[in-house]
């Protein structure tokens, strides 16, 4: 049977969400630049989702935008807009203006105040797995290359080979990597506090259990390239070594 020309399908995959809580265009500007200094690799070209409900009002959105494009972020959409006039402004600079429902946020990464958010959204170039229950387990034993993003939804994930760079890893259970990482791990992405993180080789731009996370800067160094486990502690990451 011959396929279809295009087809439109909803997808689950992780977003940034840069949540502006403050319109003063300098501020914004030097805060974006020291973000950015402390993991230029995983910022460089992101794709992002601008949250503005933490403003009351806006007086130049189009300066705002350019500060945000000139950092090197890819704005895809805004959200949390509640002025009409605003809303329109928006739209005519060209983009979407979205509506947040809050049962499919789970997690945030405040840019300027530190938050990891799990978005809905449409998107044909994504490798998913996806399973109906919780009690399945999702094994990869191909590597897993830069741009791919795997999602194991109510389940758990077993990569048994290399995640390269820029690659994504989701899972709302535990993800196991037998293999050299050097992508974003998220285990927990349905809020389960109780998932672990399990590799072999630990190079990742960053982990995450839960919505807590860390870049790479920020994992221990002795730690960097050996086996580990991942895992939340009175709500804190914490990490071991494997065995």
């Amino acid at each position: 049977m011959q396929k279809k020309s295009i087809e439109i399908k909803g997808s689950n995959f992780t977003l940034l969400v840069l949540y502006l809580n403050n319109n003063n265009l300098d501020l914004i500007n030097k805060s974006l630049y020291k973000k950015i200094q402390e993991c230029p690799n995983f910022f460089k070209n992101a794709p992002v989702i601008v949250n503005i409900s933490g403003l009351s009002n806006i007086e130049d959105w189009k300066k705002i935008q350019e500060i945000i494009i000139f950092h090197g972020f890819n704005i895809v959409g805004v959200s949390g807009c509640k002025n009409d006039i605003l809303k329109k402004n928006i739209i005519s600079l060209g983009l979407p203006v979205l509506s947040e429902n809050k049962k499919n946020i789970n997690h945030n990464i405040n840019i300027i105040d530190n938050s990891y958010v799990n978005f809905l959204h449409k998107e044909k170039e994504i490798f998913i797995k996806k399973t109906k229950k919780i009690e399945k387990t999702h094994i990869i034993d191909i590597p897993v290359r830069s741009g791919q993003k795997i999602y194991a939804k109510h389940a758990d994930l077993i990569v048994i080979n290399n995640v390269s760079a820029g690659a994504e890893l989701v899972a709302d259970g535990n993800i196991h990597i037998y293999g050299i990482v050097r992508g974003r791990v998220l285990a927990g992405a349905n809020g389960d506090t109780t998932r672990k993180i399990f590799c072999t080789g630990l190079f990742a731009e960053l982990v995450s259990i839960s919505g807590e996370y860390w870049l790479s800067d920020q994992i221990p160094s002795k730690f960097i390239g050996k086996s580990a486990q991942i895992y939340l502690k009175n709500k804190f990451l914490t990490i071991n070594p494997l065995g």
